[in-house]
């Protein structure tokens, strides 16, 4: 499975920007997909996940302000408004054939390339 993230950039804090993942490859047996973050000096934390089934989880610290959509077969979204500062990370794209990864129970197996996102006036 390869995964292809795009959507990163510079934004203001409040603005919003959205987030792909385009998945190819042996895709068939994928049932998550989702979001972690690295920020500078930090460990790398999940922020949302999406299984085949719908159901979708999130971080505490973006709950209400991330929505994550899409078809998990093939291309996820991640809409961020009311972006912090404290949102500055990379942001990496995630895949994996259990469902639980979008709960945070082990690190999934497939990892699209990372895509910044900085917030800042």
């Amino acid at each position: 499975v390869q995964l292809q993230a795009s959507g990163g950039g510079l934004v203001q804090p409040g603005g919003s920007l959205r987030l792909s993942c385009v998945a190819s490859g042996s895709i068939f047996s994928i049932n998550a997909m989702g979001w972690y973050r690295q920020a500078p000096g930090k460990q790398r934390e999940l922020v949302t996940g999406i299984t085949s089934g719908g159901f979708t989880s999130y971080a505490a610290s973006v709950k209400g302000r991330f929505t994550i959509s899409g078809d998990i077969v093939k291309t996820v979204y991640l809409q961020m408004n009311s972006l912090e500062p404290e949102d500055t990370a990379v942001y990496y794209c995630y895949a994996d054939e259990d469902a639980k990864k979008v709960d945070g129970l082990g690190l999934p197996e497939f990892w699209g390339q990372g895509t910044l996102v900085t917030v800042s006036s």
